[in-house]
């Protein structure tokens, strides 16, 4: 719910100075260690440096985020900023913790509860989750924003190797045994066969077809409320898919009339986490619009009810200034 499209964060990164504000390394060029994290030791000048980890898969706060940067001296640290309500995210982490593992300690991984962190949020100016950024050295390089296919998750950390070793970050982290299967949690739910589908159309980024797909679920099961809640996410994807930020805005902008172009905008917002923003914005439409319009902008919100979740305040609050509109 929470991405608005795959869409590569342009060049320059974020600056993250004041958050990490000793660097990545300290005045005599050790790499220091993370609460829970203990060097191994220098190796011989010249030879890659490894430093033990509680995991490969960290938690990372506003509070520890600087331990966590300086470790990026030793191997990038990739920053996957999610939040609990954001379906794309429950996707795409998943993905970015098993390359992570493959990748054997060249990668550390650290994850951001956006909503817990605020100042991690800002500082890396995440305008919508997921979002994905790598620290090499103390610097960011922006990585992707949006859910992407695994294939492609690992072509991007293969690159960030890459560009780490060439700015002489090639040293290793090594977590306890067992480690690389992932913390122990319950078994995932099996997918039900109707929803396999369209649950590997929407990992491939082929939206479209995953449309289609939970389309063709709900003529045989109108009840089911997963595939209904799927469809709704599935459709935001699609529309926001091949958009920038800028683009859409700039669009709505440009034509106030065009009512695809300001319920875009209304997508966009839901997608960054700005929920009340979004509905605001719809409500505010419904009540100038056109009996015909209307329709169009009811359907709209009743969609993106579902993308949230049905339960939520913030949908029963916006489903109340709703009915008060159309009655």
């Amino acid at each position: 719910m929470a991405t608005n499209m795959p869409q590569r964060i342009p060049g320059g990164g974020v600056d993250l100075s004041h958050l990490a504000q000793r660097g990545a390394q300290t005045p005599s060029g050790q790499s220091p260690a993370a609460p829970g994290v203990g060097a191994q030791g220098h190796a011989p000048q010249g030879a890659p440096q490894t430093v033990d980890v509680p995991s490969l898969v960290i938690d990372v706060t506003d509070a520890t985020f600087e331990q966590v940067a300086q470790l990026s001296a030793v191997v990038p640290v990739v920053f996957d900023l999610w939040a609990e309500w954001c379906e794309p995210c429950k996707a795409l982490s998943p993905i970015i913790e098993k390359v992570t593992r493959e990748l054997d300690g060249r990668v550390l991984l650290a994850k951001v509860d956006v909503d817990a962190n605020p100042g991690l949020a800002q500082a890396f100016q995440a305008q919508s989750i997921p979002m994905v950024v790598a620290m090499v050295g103390g610097r960011p390089v922006p990585l992707f924003q949006g859910a992407v296919p695994e294939q492609e998750v690992r072509e991007f950390f293969v690159r960030l190797i890459q560009l780490a070793e060439e700015n002489g970050v090639a040293g290793r982290v090594n977590a306890p045994a067992g480690d690389d299967a992932g913390p122990a949690a319950p078994a995932e739910p099996q997918i039900p066969e109707a929803h396999v589908a369209a649950f590997e159309a929407a990992e491939r980024g082929d939206f479209d077809t995953a449309v289609r797909e939970w389309e063709a679920v709900l003529q045989k099961a109108p009840a089911d409320a997963d595939a209904k809640a799927a469809l709704a996410q599935t459709r935001l994807l699609q529309r926001l898919q091949g958009h920038t930020l800028e683009a859409i805005r700039a669009d709505a902008a440009a034509n106030p009339a065009d009512l695809e172009a300001q319920m875009r905008v209304a997508d966009l917002d839901l997608s960054g986490g700005h929920i009340e923003d979004a509905f605001l914005r719809l409500l505010d439409l419904f009540g100038a619009a056109d009996s015909d319009a209307r329709t169009a902008i009811r359907n709209r919100l009743l969609e993106l009810f579902e993308v949230v979740g049905v339960a939520d305040p913030r949908v029963i609050a916006a489903r109340g200034k709703l009915a008060s509109l159309l009655y």
